[in-house]
Protein backbone atom coordinates (compact mmCIF):
# COMPACT_ATOMS: atom_id res chain seq x y z
CA UNK A 1 0.00 0.00 0.00
CA UNK A 2 1.35 3.75 -0.93
CA UNK A 3 -0.83 5.60 1.73
CA UNK A 4 1.54 5.85 5.40
CA UNK A 5 -1.66 5.72 7.51
CA UNK A 6 -3.75 2.87 8.42
CA UNK A 7 -7.58 3.05 7.02
CA UNK A 8 -8.12 1.24 10.24
CA UNK A 9 -7.05 4.60 12.44
CA UNK A 10 -7.97 7.32 9.70
CA UNK A 11 -11.22 6.79 7.40
CA UNK A 12 -11.24 9.18 4.80
CA UNK A 13 -15.03 9.84 3.54
CA UNK A 14 -14.91 7.96 0.35
CA UNK A 15 -12.95 4.79 -0.82
CA UNK A 16 -9.44 5.33 -2.30
CA UNK A 17 -7.35 3.76 -4.83
CA UNK A 18 -4.70 0.92 -3.17
CA UNK A 19 -6.82 0.78 -0.14
CA UNK A 20 -8.24 -2.31 1.68
CA UNK A 21 -12.25 -2.37 1.20
CA UNK A 22 -14.99 -4.43 2.74
CA UNK A 23 -17.49 -5.87 0.11
CA UNK A 24 -20.30 -7.05 1.97
CA UNK A 25 -22.17 -9.43 -0.16
CA UNK A 26 -24.88 -10.33 2.11
CA UNK A 27 -25.58 -10.85 5.92
CA UNK A 28 -22.85 -13.55 6.32
CA UNK A 29 -20.61 -13.18 3.44
CA UNK A 30 -17.78 -10.43 3.28
CA UNK A 31 -15.03 -10.25 1.35
CA UNK A 32 -11.81 -7.62 1.70
CA UNK A 33 -10.33 -6.33 -1.11
CA UNK A 34 -7.52 -3.88 -2.31
CA UNK A 35 -9.22 -1.10 -4.96
CA UNK A 36 -6.85 -0.54 -7.55
CA UNK A 37 -6.54 1.96 -10.62
CA UNK A 38 -5.85 -0.08 -13.29
CA UNK A 39 -4.67 1.59 -16.95
CA UNK A 40 -5.88 -0.54 -19.83
CA UNK A 41 -7.04 -4.44 -19.82
CA UNK A 42 -6.19 -6.50 -16.61
CA UNK A 43 -6.68 -10.32 -16.41
CA UNK A 44 -8.43 -10.06 -20.17
CA UNK A 45 -11.01 -7.32 -18.71
CA UNK A 46 -11.31 -4.68 -20.63
CA UNK A 47 -12.60 -2.84 -17.58
CA UNK A 48 -9.79 -3.30 -15.49
CA UNK A 49 -9.46 -4.95 -12.57
CA UNK A 50 -13.00 -6.69 -11.75
CA UNK A 51 -14.53 -8.76 -8.56
CA UNK A 52 -16.72 -11.83 -9.42
CA UNK A 53 -19.32 -13.16 -7.12
CA UNK A 54 -22.63 -14.80 -7.29
CA UNK A 55 -24.25 -11.39 -7.22
CA UNK A 56 -22.54 -10.09 -10.19
CA UNK A 57 -19.37 -8.67 -11.52
CA UNK A 58 -17.84 -5.81 -10.35
CA UNK A 59 -15.35 -3.47 -11.74
CA UNK A 60 -12.77 -1.96 -9.22
CA UNK A 61 -13.57 1.39 -11.37
CA UNK A 62 -17.22 1.33 -10.24
CA UNK A 63 -15.99 1.11 -6.36
CA UNK A 64 -13.44 4.42 -6.34
CA UNK A 65 -13.97 7.46 -5.05
CA UNK A 66 -17.73 7.09 -3.62
CA UNK A 67 -19.01 7.32 -0.03
CA UNK A 68 -18.56 4.22 2.58
CA UNK A 69 -21.29 2.26 2.39
CA UNK A 70 -22.75 2.92 -0.87
CA UNK A 71 -25.05 0.59 -2.79
CA UNK A 72 -22.60 -0.78 -6.07
CA UNK A 73 -24.63 -2.44 -8.61
CA UNK A 74 -23.26 -5.21 -10.99
CA UNK A 75 -21.31 -4.35 -14.43
CA UNK A 76 -22.01 -6.27 -17.79
CA UNK A 77 -18.40 -6.86 -18.43
CA UNK A 78 -16.43 -7.37 -21.75
CA UNK A 79 -14.72 -10.54 -21.31
CA UNK A 80 -12.00 -9.83 -24.52
CA UNK A 81 -9.41 -11.50 -24.87
CA UNK A 82 -10.51 -14.49 -22.41
CA UNK A 83 -12.59 -15.77 -25.35
CA UNK A 84 -15.75 -16.30 -22.91
CA UNK A 85 -19.08 -16.13 -25.03
CA UNK A 86 -21.13 -12.89 -23.86
CA UNK A 87 -24.95 -13.12 -24.59
CA UNK A 88 -26.42 -11.49 -27.27
CA UNK A 89 -27.91 -7.88 -27.09
CA UNK A 90 -29.84 -6.06 -29.43
CA UNK A 91 -27.34 -3.67 -31.11
CA UNK A 92 -25.45 -6.99 -32.00
CA UNK A 93 -27.61 -7.93 -35.17
CA UNK A 94 -26.10 -4.59 -36.59
CA UNK A 95 -22.51 -6.43 -35.97
CA UNK A 96 -23.91 -9.80 -37.92
CA UNK A 97 -25.30 -8.04 -40.62
CA UNK A 98 -22.48 -5.54 -41.42
CA UNK A 99 -21.04 -6.66 -43.86
CA UNK A 100 -18.53 -3.78 -44.78
CA UNK A 101 -16.30 -4.43 -41.32
CA UNK A 102 -16.86 -0.59 -40.13
CA UNK A 103 -16.58 -0.51 -36.47
CA UNK A 104 -20.00 -0.47 -34.63
CA UNK A 105 -19.02 -0.17 -31.72
CA UNK A 106 -20.49 2.90 -30.39
CA UNK A 107 -24.02 1.52 -32.38
CA UNK A 108 -23.94 -1.31 -29.35
CA UNK A 109 -25.00 -0.26 -25.99
CA UNK A 110 -23.08 -3.05 -24.41
CA UNK A 111 -19.80 -0.91 -25.42
CA UNK A 112 -18.70 2.00 -23.88
CA UNK A 113 -15.80 4.38 -24.30
CA UNK A 114 -12.67 3.79 -22.77
CA UNK A 115 -11.96 6.94 -19.84
CA UNK A 116 -8.60 8.73 -19.63
CA UNK A 117 -6.83 5.44 -17.98
CA UNK A 118 -7.89 3.55 -21.27
CA UNK A 119 -10.18 1.21 -19.25
CA UNK A 120 -13.75 0.77 -20.91
CA UNK A 121 -16.26 2.33 -18.83
CA UNK A 122 -18.48 -0.38 -16.86
CA UNK A 123 -22.28 -0.58 -18.00
CA UNK A 124 -24.66 -1.40 -15.30
CA UNK A 125 -26.06 -5.05 -15.41
CA UNK A 126 -29.82 -4.99 -14.73
CA UNK A 127 -29.48 -7.01 -11.57
CA UNK A 128 -27.07 -7.70 -8.75
CA UNK A 129 -25.16 -5.43 -6.17
CA UNK A 130 -23.31 -5.02 -2.98
CA UNK A 131 -22.22 -2.75 -0.44
CA UNK A 132 -18.63 -1.41 -0.04
CA UNK A 133 -17.78 -0.63 4.12
CA UNK A 134 -14.62 0.88 5.49
CA UNK A 135 -11.89 -1.44 7.40
CA UNK A 136 -13.34 -1.68 11.02
CA UNK A 137 -11.61 -3.98 13.45
CA UNK A 138 -15.25 -5.46 13.75
CA UNK A 139 -15.68 -5.79 10.03
CA UNK A 140 -12.06 -7.02 9.83
CA UNK A 141 -13.01 -9.27 12.66
CA UNK A 142 -15.69 -11.00 10.90
CA UNK A 143 -13.90 -11.03 7.15
CA UNK A 144 -10.33 -11.90 7.70
CA UNK A 145 -9.10 -15.04 6.57
CA UNK A 146 -8.93 -17.98 9.53
CA UNK A 147 -5.60 -18.98 10.15
CA UNK A 148 -6.32 -19.85 14.26
CA UNK A 149 -9.49 -19.61 16.65
CA UNK A 150 -10.76 -15.83 16.30
CA UNK A 151 -10.79 -13.17 19.04
CA UNK A 152 -14.16 -12.12 18.66
CA UNK A 153 -15.81 -8.15 18.92
CA UNK A 154 -18.25 -9.72 22.34
CA UNK A 155 -14.67 -10.54 23.54
CA UNK A 156 -12.17 -8.22 22.69
CA UNK A 157 -14.29 -5.13 23.62
CA UNK A 158 -14.90 -6.35 26.89
CA UNK A 159 -11.12 -7.68 27.49
CA UNK A 160 -9.86 -4.12 25.94
CA UNK A 161 -12.06 -2.25 28.98
CA UNK A 162 -11.02 -4.04 31.78
CA UNK A 163 -7.18 -4.05 30.84
CA UNK A 164 -7.84 -0.36 30.42
CA UNK A 165 -6.73 -0.24 27.07
CA UNK A 166 -6.29 3.83 26.08
CA UNK A 167 -4.40 6.07 23.66
CA UNK A 168 -0.68 5.89 24.32
CA UNK A 169 -1.00 2.86 26.35
CA UNK A 170 1.52 -0.18 25.64
CA UNK A 171 -0.05 -3.68 25.30
CA UNK A 172 1.64 -6.86 25.23
CA UNK A 173 0.14 -9.38 22.84
CA UNK A 174 0.53 -13.35 23.05
CA UNK A 175 -0.34 -15.25 19.91
CA UNK A 176 -1.45 -13.06 17.62
CA UNK A 177 -2.89 -15.55 15.30
CA UNK A 178 -5.23 -14.03 13.04
CA UNK A 179 -4.57 -10.50 14.00
CA UNK A 180 -8.31 -9.69 15.02
CA UNK A 181 -7.07 -8.36 18.60
CA UNK A 182 -4.35 -7.25 17.42
CA UNK A 183 -6.09 -4.62 14.93
CA UNK A 184 -8.91 -3.84 17.72
CA UNK A 185 -5.45 -3.34 20.51
CA UNK A 186 -3.91 -1.03 17.84
CA UNK A 187 -7.01 0.94 17.24
CA UNK A 188 -7.47 1.28 21.04
CA UNK A 189 -3.90 2.24 21.86
CA UNK A 190 -3.70 4.80 18.60
CA UNK A 191 -2.25 8.50 19.13
CA UNK A 192 0.09 8.83 16.26
CA UNK A 193 2.61 7.24 14.53
CA UNK A 194 5.77 6.95 16.60
CA UNK A 195 8.08 9.28 14.55
CA UNK A 196 12.28 9.02 15.40
CA UNK A 197 12.63 12.78 15.09
CA UNK A 198 9.21 13.56 16.94
CA UNK A 199 9.30 17.41 17.63
CA UNK A 200 7.19 16.20 21.18
CA UNK A 201 9.76 13.56 22.51
CA UNK A 202 8.14 13.58 25.67
CA UNK A 203 4.73 12.26 24.41
CA UNK A 204 4.29 8.22 25.02
CA UNK A 205 2.77 6.54 21.74
CA UNK A 206 0.82 3.91 21.73
CA UNK A 207 1.99 0.58 20.91
CA UNK A 208 1.12 -3.65 20.76
CA UNK A 209 4.07 -5.92 21.41
CA UNK A 210 2.88 -8.81 20.03
CA UNK A 211 4.28 -11.79 19.56
CA UNK A 212 3.81 -14.99 17.06
CA UNK A 213 5.31 -18.50 18.06
CA UNK A 214 4.39 -20.38 14.69
CA UNK A 215 6.24 -19.11 11.59
CA UNK A 216 3.70 -19.58 8.83
CA UNK A 217 1.83 -17.37 10.74
CA UNK A 218 3.98 -15.13 11.89
CA UNK A 219 4.66 -14.02 8.10
CA UNK A 220 1.61 -14.13 6.80
CA UNK A 221 0.63 -11.51 9.85
CA UNK A 222 3.70 -9.56 9.29
CA UNK A 223 2.87 -9.20 6.04
CA UNK A 224 -1.11 -8.26 6.47
CA UNK A 225 0.55 -5.64 8.90
CA UNK A 226 2.45 -4.11 6.53
CA UNK A 227 -0.49 -3.78 3.66
CA UNK A 228 -3.04 -2.37 6.75
CA UNK A 229 0.35 0.16 7.41
CA UNK A 230 -0.20 -0.86 11.28
CA UNK A 231 3.83 -2.03 11.45
CA UNK A 232 4.41 1.29 13.17
CA UNK A 233 2.16 0.48 15.94
CA UNK A 234 1.89 -3.33 16.05
CA UNK A 235 5.33 -4.42 16.71
CA UNK A 236 5.25 -8.46 15.82
CA UNK A 237 8.08 -11.06 16.60
CA UNK A 238 8.67 -14.58 15.72
CA UNK A 239 9.15 -16.20 19.75
CA UNK A 240 8.26 -18.77 22.21
CA UNK A 241 7.68 -16.57 25.07
CA UNK A 242 7.28 -19.89 27.28
CA UNK A 243 11.26 -19.75 27.46
CA UNK A 244 12.18 -16.52 25.79
CA UNK A 245 9.57 -14.06 27.51
CA UNK A 246 8.58 -10.53 26.26
CA UNK A 247 11.35 -8.29 26.01
CA UNK A 248 12.20 -6.48 23.15
CA UNK A 249 15.03 -7.62 21.19
CA UNK A 250 16.02 -9.69 24.64
CA UNK A 251 17.27 -6.79 25.92
CA UNK A 252 14.99 -4.22 25.76
CA UNK A 253 11.94 -3.67 28.30
CA UNK A 254 8.14 -2.45 26.51
CA UNK A 255 7.33 -1.08 29.99
CA UNK A 256 3.91 -2.62 29.44
CA UNK A 257 0.75 -1.71 31.56
CA UNK A 258 -1.85 -3.75 29.68
CA UNK A 259 -1.10 -7.66 28.83
CA UNK A 260 -3.31 -10.31 27.12
CA UNK A 261 -2.52 -13.82 26.71
CA UNK A 262 -3.87 -16.16 24.56
CA UNK A 263 -1.98 -19.45 24.45
CA UNK A 264 -2.65 -23.01 24.97
CA UNK A 265 -0.47 -22.86 28.73
CA UNK A 266 -0.31 -18.93 30.06
CA UNK A 267 0.93 -20.44 33.71
CA UNK A 268 4.28 -21.20 32.04
CA UNK A 269 4.69 -17.44 30.33
CA UNK A 270 3.20 -15.77 34.00
CA UNK A 271 6.84 -15.72 35.81
CA UNK A 272 8.02 -13.70 32.63
CA UNK A 273 5.45 -10.93 33.55
CA UNK A 274 6.84 -10.16 36.85
CA UNK A 275 8.70 -7.08 38.79
CA UNK A 276 11.32 -9.06 39.86
CA UNK A 277 12.76 -12.06 39.32
CA UNK A 278 10.65 -14.80 40.39
CA UNK A 279 11.99 -17.56 42.75
CA UNK A 280 13.46 -20.38 41.36
CA UNK A 281 13.16 -18.70 37.58
CA UNK A 282 14.96 -20.73 35.39
CA UNK A 283 16.28 -17.88 33.15
CA UNK A 284 16.29 -17.15 29.27
CA UNK A 285 17.45 -18.95 26.88
CA UNK A 286 20.67 -17.70 24.40
CA UNK A 287 17.87 -17.15 21.94
CA UNK A 288 16.17 -14.35 23.66
CA UNK A 289 20.00 -12.76 24.02
CA UNK A 290 20.02 -12.11 27.37
CA UNK A 291 22.09 -14.36 29.86
CA UNK A 292 21.08 -17.50 32.46
CA UNK A 293 19.91 -16.78 35.81
CA UNK A 294 22.86 -15.47 38.01
CA UNK A 295 24.85 -13.76 35.70
CA UNK A 296 22.34 -10.81 34.42
CA UNK A 297 20.34 -8.73 35.99
CA UNK A 298 16.59 -9.09 36.02
CA UNK A 299 14.77 -7.12 33.17
CA UNK A 300 11.28 -6.60 33.71
CA UNK A 301 8.74 -6.25 30.64
CA UNK A 302 5.99 -4.09 32.84
CA UNK A 303 5.79 -0.71 33.77
CA UNK A 304 7.59 -0.16 37.00
CA UNK A 305 5.35 3.11 37.54
CA UNK A 306 1.87 1.69 36.75
CA UNK A 307 -0.18 -1.44 37.93
CA UNK A 308 -0.61 -3.73 35.29
CA UNK A 309 -3.81 -5.46 34.15
CA UNK A 310 -3.82 -8.66 32.67
CA UNK A 311 -6.72 -10.94 30.61
CA UNK A 312 -5.80 -14.76 30.04
CA UNK A 313 -7.90 -16.13 27.26
CA UNK A 314 -8.39 -19.97 27.86
CA UNK A 315 -11.19 -22.29 26.34
CA UNK A 316 -10.95 -25.01 29.29
CA UNK A 317 -11.75 -24.95 32.89
CA UNK A 318 -8.74 -26.74 33.48
CA UNK A 319 -6.80 -24.35 32.02
CA UNK A 320 -8.04 -21.93 33.96
CA UNK A 321 -7.40 -23.45 37.20
CA UNK A 322 -3.02 -23.91 37.00
CA UNK A 323 -3.38 -19.90 35.41
CA UNK A 324 -5.20 -18.63 38.66
CA UNK A 325 -3.22 -20.68 41.15
CA UNK A 326 0.09 -19.50 39.26
CA UNK A 327 -1.39 -16.14 39.54
CA UNK A 328 -1.72 -16.70 43.09
CA UNK A 329 1.78 -17.11 43.45
CA UNK A 330 3.55 -14.76 41.69
CA UNK A 331 1.03 -11.82 43.77
CA UNK A 332 -1.37 -10.86 41.16
CA UNK A 333 -4.40 -10.26 42.90
CA UNK A 334 -8.57 -9.40 41.99
CA UNK A 335 -8.50 -12.63 40.16
CA UNK A 336 -11.89 -12.89 38.46
CA UNK A 337 -13.32 -15.28 35.66
CA UNK A 338 -15.68 -13.54 33.35
CA UNK A 339 -17.14 -15.50 30.16
CA UNK A 340 -19.23 -13.85 27.72
CA UNK A 341 -22.48 -15.49 25.77
CA UNK A 342 -23.32 -12.71 23.02
CA UNK A 343 -26.77 -13.53 21.34
CA UNK A 344 -28.11 -10.95 18.77
CA UNK A 345 -32.19 -10.35 18.92
CA UNK A 346 -34.60 -9.43 16.32
CA UNK A 347 -37.91 -7.60 17.06
CA UNK A 348 -41.06 -6.77 15.12
CA UNK A 349 -43.95 -5.86 14.97
CA UNK A 350 -46.24 -8.91 14.42
CA UNK A 351 -49.41 -7.20 12.76
CA UNK A 352 -52.55 -9.15 13.25
CA UNK A 353 -56.13 -7.98 13.73
CA UNK A 354 -56.73 -9.15 16.80
CA UNK A 355 -53.65 -8.93 19.02
CA UNK A 356 -54.48 -11.90 20.43
CA UNK A 357 -51.64 -14.83 21.35
CA UNK A 358 -52.08 -18.05 18.74
CA UNK A 359 -54.40 -20.00 20.24
CA UNK A 360 -56.86 -22.83 19.18
CA UNK A 361 -60.11 -21.33 17.70
CA UNK A 362 -58.18 -18.23 17.07
CA UNK A 363 -58.14 -16.87 13.36
CA UNK A 364 -55.05 -14.36 12.95
CA UNK A 365 -55.90 -12.43 10.03
CA UNK A 366 -54.17 -8.90 8.69
CA UNK A 367 -54.91 -5.66 10.85
CA UNK A 368 -58.47 -4.06 9.70
CA UNK A 369 -58.17 -0.09 10.04
CA UNK A 370 -61.93 0.06 9.54
CA UNK A 371 -63.38 1.44 6.88
CA UNK A 372 -67.09 0.72 6.96
CA UNK A 373 -67.05 2.44 11.01
CA UNK A 374 -64.89 3.63 13.77
CA UNK A 375 -61.76 1.67 13.09
CA UNK A 376 -59.33 0.15 15.50
CA UNK A 377 -56.40 3.16 14.08
CA UNK A 378 -58.98 6.09 14.31
CA UNK A 379 -59.85 6.29 11.05
CA UNK A 380 -63.89 8.67 10.53
CA UNK A 381 -66.91 6.37 9.22
CA UNK A 382 -67.61 7.41 5.91
CA UNK A 383 -64.44 8.86 5.41
CA UNK A 384 -60.45 8.34 4.63
CA UNK A 385 -58.73 6.07 6.92
CA UNK A 386 -56.24 8.11 9.34
CA UNK A 387 -53.35 6.12 10.47
CA UNK A 388 -52.81 5.61 13.78
CA UNK A 389 -50.73 7.69 15.92
CA UNK A 390 -50.30 5.30 18.81
CA UNK A 391 -47.60 2.48 18.04
CA UNK A 392 -49.09 0.01 20.32
CA UNK A 393 -52.08 0.14 17.92
CA UNK A 394 -49.68 -1.00 14.78
CA UNK A 395 -49.37 -4.86 16.62
CA UNK A 396 -47.61 -6.44 19.46
CA UNK A 397 -43.60 -6.00 19.85
CA UNK A 398 -42.00 -9.35 19.30
CA UNK A 399 -38.74 -10.33 19.99
CA UNK A 400 -37.19 -13.09 19.14
CA UNK A 401 -33.33 -14.12 19.30
CA UNK A 402 -30.82 -16.10 17.72
CA UNK A 403 -31.41 -20.35 18.12
CA UNK A 404 -27.78 -20.38 18.73
CA UNK A 405 -24.67 -18.92 19.99
CA UNK A 406 -23.25 -17.74 16.63
CA UNK A 407 -19.65 -16.85 18.19
CA UNK A 408 -16.88 -18.29 20.10
CA UNK A 409 -16.31 -17.63 23.83
CA UNK A 410 -13.88 -18.68 25.97
CA UNK A 411 -13.20 -18.43 30.04
CA UNK A 412 -11.00 -15.13 30.79
CA UNK A 413 -9.58 -14.58 33.50
CA UNK A 414 -8.68 -10.84 34.74
CA UNK A 415 -5.94 -10.12 37.56
CA UNK A 416 -3.93 -6.60 38.63
CA UNK A 417 -0.30 -6.54 39.34
CA UNK A 418 0.17 -3.51 42.08
CA UNK A 419 3.06 -1.11 41.84
CA UNK A 420 5.64 -1.55 43.83
CA UNK A 421 6.34 1.15 46.63
CA UNK A 422 9.86 1.72 47.67
CA UNK A 423 10.90 3.49 50.98
CA UNK A 424 11.50 6.57 48.52
CA UNK A 425 7.85 6.71 47.50
CA UNK A 426 6.42 5.99 50.94
CA UNK A 427 8.34 9.35 51.96
CA UNK A 428 7.51 11.54 49.50
CA UNK A 429 3.83 10.45 50.02
CA UNK A 430 3.45 11.25 53.60
CA UNK A 431 4.75 14.25 53.09
CA UNK A 432 2.50 15.49 50.26
CA UNK A 433 -0.68 13.89 51.96
CA UNK A 434 0.61 14.08 56.23
CA UNK A 435 -1.22 11.80 58.26
CA UNK A 436 -3.61 12.81 60.97
CA UNK A 437 -4.31 16.57 59.47
CA UNK A 438 -6.70 15.70 57.05
CA UNK A 439 -10.10 17.88 57.06
CA UNK A 440 -12.73 16.69 54.83
CA UNK A 441 -12.49 12.98 55.46
CA UNK A 442 -15.40 10.19 56.50
CA UNK A 443 -14.88 9.18 59.79
CA UNK A 444 -12.36 12.09 61.01
CA UNK A 445 -14.89 14.20 62.95
CA UNK A 446 -16.80 12.70 66.07
CA UNK A 447 -20.79 12.89 65.98
CA UNK A 448 -21.02 15.71 67.93
CA UNK A 449 -18.89 17.59 65.34
CA UNK A 450 -21.00 16.56 62.35
CA UNK A 451 -24.12 16.95 64.11
CA UNK A 452 -22.80 20.54 64.54
CA UNK A 453 -21.74 20.93 60.87
CA UNK A 454 -24.84 19.67 59.64
CA UNK A 455 -26.76 22.49 61.60
CA UNK A 456 -25.32 25.42 60.22
CA UNK A 457 -25.89 24.03 56.53
CA UNK A 458 -29.47 23.73 57.47
CA UNK A 459 -29.01 27.32 58.54
CA UNK A 460 -27.87 28.53 55.48
CA UNK A 461 -30.25 26.43 53.07
CA UNK A 462 -33.10 27.11 55.53
CA UNK A 463 -36.29 25.07 56.83
CA UNK A 464 -38.14 22.37 54.50
CA UNK A 465 -41.49 24.94 55.03
CA UNK A 466 -39.50 27.87 53.72
CA UNK A 467 -37.99 25.75 50.61
CA UNK A 468 -40.64 24.24 49.44
CA UNK A 469 -42.79 27.99 50.00
CA UNK A 470 -40.34 29.64 47.38
CA UNK A 471 -40.03 26.72 44.87
CA UNK A 472 -44.09 26.92 44.72
CA UNK A 473 -43.83 30.51 44.38
CA UNK A 474 -41.44 30.43 41.32
CA UNK A 475 -43.60 27.84 39.89
CA UNK A 476 -46.77 29.96 40.35
CA UNK A 477 -44.62 33.08 38.33
CA UNK A 478 -43.14 30.55 35.57
CA UNK A 479 -46.37 29.35 35.18
CA UNK A 480 -48.34 32.83 34.99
Amino acid sequence: MSSSISPFLELGPRTKANSLAVLHLSRDNLMPVYLQQTSGEHDGYSEGVVVNTRYGSFPHSTMLNVPWGSQIRASKVDTGSRGRKRKRVPGDEADRDNESGADTTTTNPAAAALNANGVKEAVAASSGFIHVLPPTPEIWTTSLPHRTQVVYTPDYSYILHRIRARPGAVVIEAGAGSGSFSHASARAVYNGYPQPDDADKKKKRGRVISFEYHEQRFHKMKQELADHCLDQIVHLTHRDVYKDGFLIEGSRSPEAEAVFLDLPAPWEALPHLSRRKPEGYTGLSEAAGQRKEGEGEWTSPLNPRKSVYICSFSPCIEQVTKTVSAMRRLGWVDIDMVEIANRKYHTVRDRVGLNMPVDRGVNNSARDDGIDGEGVGGGKKGGAVETSAHPWMDGRLVTRGEPEIKTHTSYLVFAILPREWTKEDEEATAKKYPIGEEKQVVGNLDKAARKKERQEQMKKLGNRKTRRKERDEKMAETEG
